[in-house]
């Protein structure tokens, strides 16, 4: 008898369908495991052996052959061990081969018999439920598994004596119950934020439009409490988003206990941070920060220090919003839907701007600093935003700034004149296609012949003219207006001309 088991093997964060097919015949004893099968799998025949042992019973002693088909695919990860463990029962008939049918399983062994947790366990609920299928998975793993919905059934054991008695009907397995806690906003008021009318100005159309921004200034004036701002004035989660991040979560196994991801992730990496964190890679391919940080905030401090590689990596991500991990076997594809804020000194010493405390070899020192960052991945910021020192009057005025809530409303009417304009969900003046924007947008005689005159005059690449537009077109949402106005491209231009002549050339 052959028994048959669904599963899947993961490929980036969607699946593949795996089937685990158990033979057992006569023959000298042992148990073998083929179809490509990693390490990990390759020893899951042990967690299986000693597992079943601890239910009291004995694999026979006969030739046990375990095949994962397609067997050209590489398999990776212990969620193999449950669907070899229920087909070895198959096959040794002590369960009925109809209890597995229309389900996919999945799931890690303990040698006592208990069935650990594994990632991964949203994308196989979701790719179960459009297959009209069900799922048996890790207890641990019940609540994000619920979130899938779908007709098929979830049982979720805890261990595998668990799952024998659900099948025979001594003790059934009870549906986990939904549990969906609101939003909370988070990210930092930016009611503490003193001073820097114009990058909070900046901050906030950033947050409307979805845009990519860079702030440049000496150390100590806030550069990274500004960053920290962001999450807390944008729109909430989605539906769909918060199954996307969540998707992302479980396969690197950062999802919190109890369900989805509920906020839209902020990451800070480190500048010593190496190309496969930050993109992804690894022994078995996981997200890196950009996809962490999809439908969220990544946020790079010291932008120069980082690995001149790291930061060329950017590029493409930051244009098609997904990250390929090319393998010799596969390609992994992750969503990086992410808002870029990065923050710099404008030279080594970060005091190039103040002649009382520059080095002396100040302006060299900033024009070499600069020439870290290439003018290809400059023209991927939208914004440029001079974060000079704030007087100490500004400091300790009695002047309370407006807080997020406030700022958040805003950027909230901004985004729906976005998604009503466009006719879709999630877009955004930054993510939106060209033909898609240009076919859309309205604009004023006048801004339109300011754009083009002072592009010629900047010498703005394409690529800048097409950024400066977006963001004029944001600041008409943000202040309420169908057209862009000639107010707001010069509003737009500014953010453009606050970027360093040195790094100006380098994007024309």
């Amino acid at each position: 008898m052959v028994a048959h088991v669904k599963t899947v093997a993961f490929c980036g964060v969607e699946i593949t369908d795996v089937e685990v097919q158990v033979h057992i015949a006569s023959g000298l004893p042992s148990f073998t495991i083929v179809g490509l099968p990693d390490k990990a799998v390759a020893e899951s025949r042990e967690r299986v052996r000693v597992a079943i042992q601890a239910l009291g019973l004995s694999l026979p002693a006969k030739r046990i052959t375990v095949n994962l088909a397609p067997a050209d695919l590489a398999k990776e990860g212990s969620h193999f061990d449950l669907p070899i463990a229920l087909g070895v029962l198959a096959a040794m008939e002590l369960i009925p081969q109809d209890a597995l049918d229309g389900h996919l399983v999945l799931g890690e062994l303990a040698l006592d018999g208990r069935i650990m947790s594994v990632q991964g366990v949203l994308s196989v609920a979701l790719g179960a439920s459009a297959r009209g299928m069900g799922v048996i998975c890790p207890a641990a793993n019940a609540a994000e598994a619920s979130w899938a919905g779908g007709e098929g059934a979830l049982i979720a054991p805890d261990s595998l004596m668990a799952w024998i008695n659900h099948v025979k009907g001594v003790q059934l397995i009870a549906t986990p119950n939904l549990s969906h806690k609101p939003q909370q906003i988070q990210g930092t008021d930016m009611a503490q934020v003193k001073g820097h009318v114009g990058a909070r100005r900046a901050l906030e159309i950033a947050a409307a439009g979805g845009h990519n921004l860079l702030m440049i200034g000496p150390p100590g004036t806030g550069k990274s409490l500004l960053a920290s701002c962001l999450p807390s004035i944008l729109p909430e989660l989605t539906p769909k988003e918060m199954l996307e991040i969540s998707m992302i979560a479980s396969i690197a196994g950062t999802l919190p206990a109890g369900g989805l991801v509920q906020q839209r992730p902020y990451r800070s990496p480190h500048h010593s941070a190496s190309l496969p964190a930050m993109v992804g890679g690894g022994k078995r391919a996981l997200p890196g920060e950009l996809s962490l940080a999809h439908k969220g905030v990544i946020f790079l401090d010291e932008l120069p220090e980082f690995p001149r590689a790291v930061l060329e990596s950017l590029r493409q991500p930051l244009e098609t919003r997904e990250v390929t991990i090319a393998r010799v076997q596969a390609h992994y594809t992750y969503p990086a839907d992410v808002q870029l804020i990065a923050a710099m000194n404008p030279c080594r010493c970060g005091y190039l701007s103040d002649p009382k405390r520059a080095c002396s070899k100040a302006p060299r020192c900033g024009e070499d600093y600069l020439s870290k960052l290439s003018g290809p991945l400059l023209d991927r910021f939208d914004l440029y935003v001079d974060m000079p020192m704030i007087a100490m009057e500004e400091i300790y005025s009695d002047h309370v700034p407006e807080s997020s809530a406030a700022v958040r409303m805003r950027v909230q009417q901004a985004r729906s004149r976005q998604t009503q304009r466009y006719a879709m969900d999630e877009a955004t003046n930054a993510n939106i296609d060209e033909a898609h924007f240009h076919r859309t947008r309205q604009w004023h005689d006048d801004a339109k012949a300011l754009l083009q005159k002072t592009a010629v005059q900047m010498g703005l690449s394409m690529r800048g003219m097409n950024r400066v537009s977006r963001v004029a077109a944001t600041i008409s949402d943000v202040d309420g207006a169908d057209a862009i106005s000639r107010h707001a491209v010069a509003e737009a231009l500014s953010y453009r001309r606050m970027m360093p002549q040195e790094l100006r050339h380098a994007t024309a």
